[in-house]
């Protein structure tokens, strides 16, 4: 009986807290989503009704005119900023009262992902990114050009050697193929081909690195109010298997170049030359990835000799694991929608096929870092993909210390961010309101074109993020989709068949903007290359 009692004592108490806390933006004077998300949250995520780019995209049309509105995680409150205003001072002008993430992997709960700069939080946070930001410069990405190059023919010439003129390739197979073998050879100097040999070393961990810290994310996500519990648990993000596997590969790289003074062009080699203290200059001539690249931030440019940074291998390895957790995902996704734009809209293709044309005729048929990044429509077409098919679908901050939003009308009353509260920007919903973008389901790079793109509304073409902590990698990020497009596009057409989805489906399983399993698109050998 005693039990009993106590178990309906607790039920009640939970009952209370529940209801309490889903009153939070009501007593605010805050449009919110009404109802109980902790079970519609607990619902989308475990039976995928609905695909997380949905939900964030419906909320956004259900309170598109509104500045802001709230939300729940859970039981945990949360805002939404639509406003584009409002973004930039949230991200940029005020960024220090939302400077970190709302992360709740730390070092404690994972050794390996709590010491990456996504994150790493406060003053630790902008030591590593003053650290980190210096390799990713326009200079330090032509550095890197080369490796992405050389990637980048090995997978064009694995099909263009193939008898057949035309094969059908499941698109986001073949483009995760392509970043793992990048990053594979810049973040951790391991060579592999996983067009030859599907199941190497270094894509079968990838693929269970990947697989397993998203299904762990979903289970510590629902202990996201309750981080005690989540730190009680002990379940690290990273399985053990594989972080052995990764930082053996990184210490033995390591330690090979100090011993024997090798030099190789990577980012190991950039972030020892970093530990060291040792700078490369930077090359004003360099042009710049592209109208979608972030800038870096002038708080954050500036030296801080109070709190010198010490890179360690675990640190090192740290910064490489999650350059293979956020750049395996987001470009091959990134790939794979610009590959099936291109399939259903042949007039764009055969336009940027003649940009690729001139450009390699202009470089003796070998493309350099600066020939590709000065080709304008290759721009536009990657830019307009990352309008309709963001990378990350929602930016989010957490409210370091109580900041306040200042009425923009008469109607309108001041409200308090309360410390804690965690603050979401719903890029797809602004990527695809028709205020900023005319038709915005029609694919159209015409949007980017020297007259039209200074005409896009500040902040409401956020595909990196923005401010700074925007995305650190978005140079290497165009950098690489762009390599491979052109030398794809330079052999191959790109066509839809009968097995292509109209329209195309991202994937329910994915926090990110992803095609789902099954995006099949045609390669077919050039009439010139046949």
């Amino acid at each position: 009986m005693i039990w009993l009692l106590i178990a309906g004592a607790v039920c009640l108490i939970c009952y209370y807290k529940a209801v309490q806390s889903l009153s939070y933006w009501k007593h605010r004077g805050v449009v919110y989503k009404k109802g109980w998300p902790v079970i519609q949250n607990l619902t989308q995520l475990v039976l995928q009704k609905v695909s997380f780019v949905d939900r964030i995209y419906n909320l956004y049309q259900e309170f598109a005119n509104e500045r802001y509105f709230g939300t729940y995680e859970f039981l945990r409150p949360t805002l939404f900023v639509n406003d584009v205003d409002l973004i930039k001072k949230i991200t940029v002008k005020d960024y220090e009262y939302f400077i970190d993430h709302t992360s709740i992997i730390t070092e404690d709960v994972d050794p390996l992902l709590g010491r990456n700069l996504f994150n790493l939080k406060s003053q630790r946070w902008r030591n590593m990114r003053s650290a980190l930001s210096p390799l990713f410069t326009s200079s330090k990405m032509k550095i890197m050009f080369t490796l992405v190059s050389e990637s980048a023919e090995k997978f064009t010439s694995h099909f263009e050697k193939q008898k057949p003129n035309f094969f059908d390739v499941d698109i986001k197979d073949i483009s995760s193929r392509f970043t793992n073998d990048v990053i594979a050879n810049l973040a951790f100097a391991y060579k592999c081909n996983s067009f030859e040999d599907e199941h190497n070393e270094f894509y079968v961990w990838g693929k269970e690195l990947i697989t397993t810290v998203g299904i762990r994310f979903i289970a510590f996500t629902l202990f996201s109010v309750l981080s005690k519990i989540a730190k009680f648990l002990n379940t690290q993000m990273v399985p053990s298997s594989a972080s052995k596997f990764f930082r053996r590969i990184v210490k033995d790289t390591i330690n090979k170049r100090e011993k024997e003074g090798l030099v190789r062009l990577d980012m190991i080699h950039l972030l020892m030359e970093t530990r060291k203290g040792v700078t490369v200059s930077e090359d004003s001539n360099v042009p710049d990835a592209g109208f979608a690249a972030t800038a870096e931030s002038n708080v954050l440019l500036r030296s801080d000799k109070k709190h010198k940074l010490e890179l360690s291998d675990e640190d090192i390895t740290a910064q490489a694991v999650i350059f293979l957790l956020g750049g395996f995902e987001t470009s091959s996704s990134l790939m794979s929608f610009i590959a099936y734009e291109l399939a259903m809209n042949e007039d764009i293709q055969k336009k940027l096929q003649e940009e690729i044309d001139e450009t390699l005729d202009s470089c003796n048929g070998k493309v350099t870092y600066e020939a590709i990044h000065q080709m304008k429509y290759m721009d536009m077409v990657v830019s307009e993909t990352l309008r309709k098919w963001p990378p990350f679908i929602v930016l989010d901050r957490l409210c370091v210390k109580d900041y306040l939003i200042e009425p923009d009308n008469d109607f309108n009353k001041p409200l308090i961010i309360e410390k804690g509260t965690m603050v979401q920007i719903p890029v797809i919903g602004i990527h695809r309101d028709p205020k900023y973008f005319t038709e915005p389901d029609t694919f159209d790079p015409e949007r980017f074109n020297d007259e039209n793109k200074h005409n896009i509304q500040q902040f409401s073409f956020i595909p990196f993020g923005s401010g700074p902590r925007n995305c650190i990698a978005s140079r290497f990020a165009l950098m690489e989709n762009k390599t491979l497009i052109f030398h794809l596009l330079s052999k191959f057409d790109i066509v839809k068949f009968e097995k292509t989805p109209c329209p195309i489906q991202t994937d329910r399983k994915s926090f990110n903007m992803s095609p789902a399993p099954g995006s099949w698109l045609r390669l077919k050998k050039r009439i010139e290359f046949a």
